[in-house]
């Protein structure tokens, strides 16, 4: 069986699933999830021509003065009168342009007594200056937001600002752990011989945080393939059913034949990547089914390209591939054979450099890593300092 390119194998999971049912959620509950609808402004902002500086709103046509004042145009008091010709009215930052008036002379620009205002300083020299202009930042019936933009920060100040207070979005993913391995022990427990802790739960809860998921930990699950089928089975509420462990073709690599036996169909296994080829995907009814290899820095390397894209794409994300950036590379890199390689690297604002250790099951070389550095197949030799696509962690 030939081995799947990375992005062949990553677009076809991808078109496993489909996106999730629509909700509404209040703001603040939305944040780190993906808009499922534009979101359009249902108002003007600013509402009204505003002031942008403390100081007086006068006619631009009544240059250079004198003025009298007339009045004062707070933010949420604004004056409720005309400026007529040789008028003044003081204003301060945010507050609504009075009617008539249209371009503001800065305070320190000015000197008052009793109500007359005369120009000490320099005066405006254009109409309008000063002056935001009502809907300068948006327009009433705008859409401010698009369908599968990742919602963050400023876009939840721009929905409110725009008049919602909620936005939609596709419900929470399901996501189901199952670790399998006779060797594995839960974390924290006594480690007997041949035994070692079992990593991948909680790496991978770890990883899903903050991404708009439920991740329920089956936990692990010994090498036996009724207990795996019946792990399996048990997760027919799932969105996405992930096991970690099990997916080569050793006498103790069971999860294919479970997933059989549970009735899945498998889309694609063995994906040309080093690390993570014994990866595959397919389909349990309607939940998507990702096997992730059993080594720990496999488990994660796939879990960054594959699962998490899965999660946005089931997400409404407009764009759920992860970006690559470019940096330079600190070393000589060897040239590259037929699997794409994903080195684990360290960034340190100047050069990225690939760490010494990269075996797949070294974790506390993979915790020293803040990007993944990629190397697409029959890439060649690298000198230091060339340009290479990265993958920031």
């Amino acid at each position: 069986m030939s081995l799947l390119p990375v992005a062949e194998a990553q677009a076809r999971l991808l078109a496993l699933g489909t996106i999730l049912p629509q909700e509404r959620v209040p703001l603040m509950q939305a944040v780190g999830r993906w808009a499922g609808a534009d979101v359009v402004a249902m108002r003007h902002q600013p509402a009204d021509d505003l002031s942008a500086m403390d100081g007086y709103a006068i006619r631009f046509d009544d240059l250079p003065g004198p003025w009298r004042l007339v009045g004062e145009s707070a933010a949420g008091a604004r004056f409720a009168g005309e400026v007529a010709p040789g008028e003044c009215v003081r204003i301060f930052t945010g507050a609504t342009m009075p009617e008539g008036a249209d371009t503001i002379l800065i305070q320190e620009e000015v000197g008052t007594e009793g109500a007359t205002v005369t120009l000490t300083g320099d005066a405006p020299h254009r109409y309008g200056l000063h002056v935001r202009a009502k809907g300068a930042d948006f327009g009433q019936g705008r859409a401010v937001i698009h369908k599968g933009e990742l919602l963050n920060a400023a876009h939840i100040a721009l929905a409110a600002m725009a008049g919602h207070g909620s936005i939609p979005v596709a419900r929470k993913v399901r996501i189901a752990l199952i670790s399998t391995g006779n060797e594995l022990v839960q974390p924290g427990h006594p480690v007997g011989a041949d035994q070692l802790p079992g990593s991948n739960g909680v790496m991978l809860q770890a990883l899903l945080h903050g991404l708009p998921c439920e991740v329920m930990d089956k936990g692990i699950i010994r090498d036996d393939l009724s207990a795996i089928e019946a792990a399996i089975r048990g997760c027919a509420d799932a969105d996405i059913i992930v096991t970690t462990g099990g997916a080569s073709v050793g006498d103790h690599d069971l999860v294919r034949p479970a997933l059989a036996a549970a009735g899945a169909e498998i889309d694609f296994y063995k994906v040309a990547m080093k690390p993570g080829k014994p990866l595959m995907a397919g389909q349990l009814g309607k939940t998507v089914v990702l096997g992730l290899p059993g080594n720990p820095v496999s488990a994660f390397v796939t879990a960054q390209l594959f699962l998490k894209p899965l999660v946005a794409a089931l997400s409404g994300a407009a764009n759920p591939a992860p970006d690559l950036v470019s940096l330079p590379v600190g070393a000589a890199l060897s040239p590259v054979g037929k699997r794409a390689e994903y080195l684990r690297g360290h960034w340190d604002g100047r050069v990225v450099t690939p760490l010494r250790v990269q075996d797949s099951g070294a974790v506390y070389a993979l915790s020293q890593a803040n990007v993944l550095i990629y190397r697409p197949i029959n890439d060649g030799a690298m000198e230091a300092g060339a340009q290479v696509e990265c993958l920031l962690l």
